[in-house]
């Protein structure tokens, strides 16, 4: 597919055109699918956007079998596109002038098509066509882009809107600006004032109040408590101590009473 083909091999009456190849089908009726590099029926899975699969439901995807892009005998139809035109006409094709059906739409082009200037009216050359035989109802398409005193004014009321929220954001501006210096200078006289306060009247030294009084009291107390049980413990361990003394001294005696009773048994 994509290829230019020389038209003379198709017959004389071809002679000097050139094709392009656009797609097929085979001859079981599977279309021709750009971009599938092998002459033969592949199954793919298709979604929105790819060619040869029109979506039925919304986000569906389905495998679908298609023909490759490279052209082989297998083929039954063969579509081709013009490319260049030969000396004879093709009956049917060439020789007949079809004028077109839509005319432009868009300002600028109906412009160059009848090669007006600015100050002509693109209202008045503005396709019409028939829609009832006879001539009895005509269609035009609306144009675009087409500069209009209401337009104009339009923008030119925007543009004076834009102007106003931004003169009305840098006043804004400017009195927020002034409103935060105001309070910067608010709380420096406040933090200053708090200063001089706590200069000009000092914290009093060895004041007696009756919390203080209690947390002496407290504190005397824990001191006694715990004076009273280091003695408590150091009666223990001295009672302990002669108790353990004594102890030691009865069982020396025992030993020197044993080894005198060895020795009178010995003689």
């Amino acid at each position: 597919m994509s290829t230019e083909v020389s038209g003379d091999s198709l017959g004389d009456e071809f002679k000097g055109y050139v094709f392009r190849i656009s797609g097929g089908n085979d001859k079981q009726g599977f279309p021709m699918k750009q971009g599938i590099l092998c002459n033969n029926r592949v199954r793919l899975l298709f979604k929105k956007g790819m060619s040869c699969y029109r979506e039925r439901r919304k986000g569906c995807r389905k495998r679908k079998s298609v023909r490759g892009c490279i052209v082989g005998p297998d083929l039954a139809v063969m579509n081709l596109v013009i490319a260049k035109k030969g000396a004879e006409e093709i009956p049917g094709l060439t020789d007949d002038n079809k004028p077109r059906r839509l005319g432009p739409k868009r300002a600028s082009n109906i412009r160059k098509l009848f090669n007006l200037e600015k100050k002509d009216d693109v209202r008045q050359f503005v396709v019409r066509r028939e829609v009832k035989e006879g001539g009895k109802k005509k269609k035009a398409p609306k144009i675009q882009r087409l500069v209009t005193p209401a337009m104009l004014q339009r923008k030119r009321y925007f543009r004076s809107k834009t102007r106003q929220h931004m003169e009305q954001a840098k006043e804004l501006k400017a009195e927020y600006s002034a409103r935060l210096t105001e309070y910067r200078v608010e709380l420096k006289e406040a933090r200053a004032a708090e200063v001089a306060k706590k200069k000009k009247a000092p914290k009093i030294q060895r004041l007696v109040t009756p919390s203080m009084l209690q947390r002496k009291r407290y504190f005397k107390s824990q001191v006694r408590k715990r004076m009273e049980a280091g003695k408590k413990l150091k009666a223990d361990y001295s009672k302990r101590l002669v108790e353990y003394k004594h102890e030691q001294k009865e069982l020396r005696a025992q030993e020197v009473a044993k080894k005198k009773k060895a020795k009178a048994t010995a003689k």
